[in-house]
Order: C-alpha cells, then structure tokens, then sequence
C-alpha cells in the first residue's frame, strides 16, 4: 500500500518488545516487578537522604534527585507499556506520543547532567579537599541542580517540540516499547532534516556538556590519585567515587549499547532489548549500587530499617 501524507495524525501504534502472544504475560510480570523494584529502591534513598542528618551533603543530595529522576524516567515509559499489554491494544494518542517524548528527553538529560554534577562534587572531594565544604555548599548545589535543569529544558524543547511540525504517513507502527524521537521521525514524510540538524547540535553542545564535565573531572581525579606514593591512599581516594564511576559505567555503556545495536542490527526485539538495558535498568540498578558499595548509605540504611522493623 502507497504511503500517504497524512497530517492529522491521531495515534501511533507501539510494537513492543514481541508479538508472540504467549510471551505477553511474562513480558508484563517482568516489567512490573522492574518497575516496582525501581520505585521502591529510589523512594527508599530519598526517604533515607531525608531523614538522616549525617547524609545531608551534596553528594547525597544530588543522588536523591537522581532518584527522583528515575522514578519518573521509569514512569513516563512502563505504566503506559504495562496497559497495552493488558489490553492488547498497542496505540498511543499522538499527544500521549509527543508527551512522552518530551518527558523521556527531560529525564534522560537531566540523569546525564546530575551524573556530571556528581562527578563534579567527587573531583572537588578529592583534588580540593581542604576547600569541599567552602566550594560545595547548599548555593553550589541548588546551583548545579538548577543548571542541570535548564539544560534538559532547553534540549526538550529544542527537540521534542520540532515533532509538531512533521506530518505522517499511514505507516504508524513504532518498532518499540514507547515513543522514541528517533523512530517517531523516522515515520514522518515532510522533510526532516532540521530535526536530525537539531539533534545532532544539541547532542554535541548540550549532551556534550555533562560528558565533558565527567571527562574532566575523572580526568583530574585519577592525576591527583596517581600523585598519592600510598596504595592505601590511592585506594581510598578511589573508593571515595567508585560508586558513581560504575553508575555513570552503567547509564553510558547502555546508551552505546543502544547505539551500536541501532546502527548494526535490524532485528526489532533486539533493538527493543537494547532500549530496556538504556532506558530502564539503571534506573532499577543505581540504588542498590549505592546502597552496596556506599558505606555512609550502607549504615544510614540499615539503622533506618532496623529501626522500622522494631515499630513494626
């Protein structure tokens, strides 16, 4: 069948991740403890960061808005995923598309610029210790908070919103689990090239930002540890970012997975698997990371839990 131009779009429709039918209740168990294991992990930092007095500093108060973040990350993609599983329906309005492009973009650039932020404080800890408390204080850390928070609107904007001046075509299937700029432009039949033009800039200046921000930092970081004579006290400078090098490991390795399986690989379960590994994943694993190989949050944790199993 001819594409047509067709300009008043109403829905898309999402593939999923595949469409045999007898994996659909596996599919649907799977994410669903993915997702509540996520919301539980990150509201268990939060609350964690909150309570205890000795964790009120920037570094922990910039993994509590990571938390943050990926509980919503994590929100803006499986509840809708979970529903069309149940209903075997796969569509998504158009403006539900466009919405959740918009708030998928916000919260995956907002994690890549408070994972910039964290390294920032973890290069400031250990190059600058003397000076920590007078360089990160609350201003400094509302600051990066704030600052990260313009980026990511700003690239939303720029990106999300050029959506609206494509027309489609009939062929609306979206080879994924949620709406994705990439694949939604990809349906498009007017001309696209000032959104791949935008992409590109804004993943060059934008997106380069935080990336140039932990290259920096780590950079330095790993020349003031290698001028430390100790092995004890190159270890324990080392362990002092550990925590966050494997979670910024995890977000970027997945995102490079992502890229690489797009760019070699046609298979649309395979695809689809790459974006769950990027999109959902790290957000269920950081907090067990940190609460795993961060001391302070170790303890925090397990006074906070004895503590409530006590009143229970």
């Amino acid at each position: 069948m001819e594409a047509k131009n067709q300009t008043g779009v109403s829905e898309f429709f999402l593939m999923g991740i595949t469409d045999d039918l007898t994996l659909q209740l596996p599919i649907f168990s799977l994410f669903t403890s993915i997702y509540l294991i996520t919301i539980l992990g990150n509201v268990l930092i939060i609350l964690t960061v909150s309570i205890d007095s000795h964790l009120q500093k920037p570094m922990y108060i910039l993994l509590s808005n990571l938390s943050f973040n990926d509980i919503c990350l994590s929100t803006t993609i499986i509840p809708k995923m979970l529903v069309n599983i149940q209903t075997q329906d796969q569509s998504i309005t158009y403006t539900g598309c466009l919405t959740q492009i918009c708030f998928t973009l916000l919260f995956c650039t907002l994690e890549s610029c408070l994972l910039s932020a964290m390294s920032y404080d973890r290069y400031i800890a250990i190059c600058h210790p003397l000076n920590y408390t007078t360089i990160m204080n609350p201003q400094t850390c509302g600051l990066l908070i704030l600052l990260s928070l313009i980026i990511s609107l700003v690239n939303t904007g720029l990106l999300g919103l050029m959506v609206l001046r494509l027309s489609f075509c009939t062929d609306l299937d979206i080879p994924l689990f949620f709406c994705e700029l990439a694949q939604v432009i990809k349906l498009a039949c007017s001309d696209t090239l000032i959104n791949y033009v935008l992409i590109y800039l804004a993943t060059i200046i934008l997106n380069g930002i935080p990336v140039s921000g932990i290259i920096f930092s780590y950079t330095q970081i790993v020349s003031s540890v290698l001028r430390i004579s100790s092995m004890k006290g190159r270890y324990k400078a080392f362990s002092t970012c550990g925590t966050h090098l494997a979670v910024v490991s995890l977000f970027y390795g997945t995102a490079l997975g992502v890229y690489i399986s797009s760019s070699f690989n046609n298979s649309v379960t395979n695809t689809a698997l790459a974006y769950v590994m990027c999109t959902l994943v790290p957000q269920m694993l950081n907090p067990f990371i940190y609460s795993l190989r961060n001391k302070d949050m170790k303890v925090a944790l397990r006074k906070h839990i004895s503590k409530a199993m006590c009143h229970l």
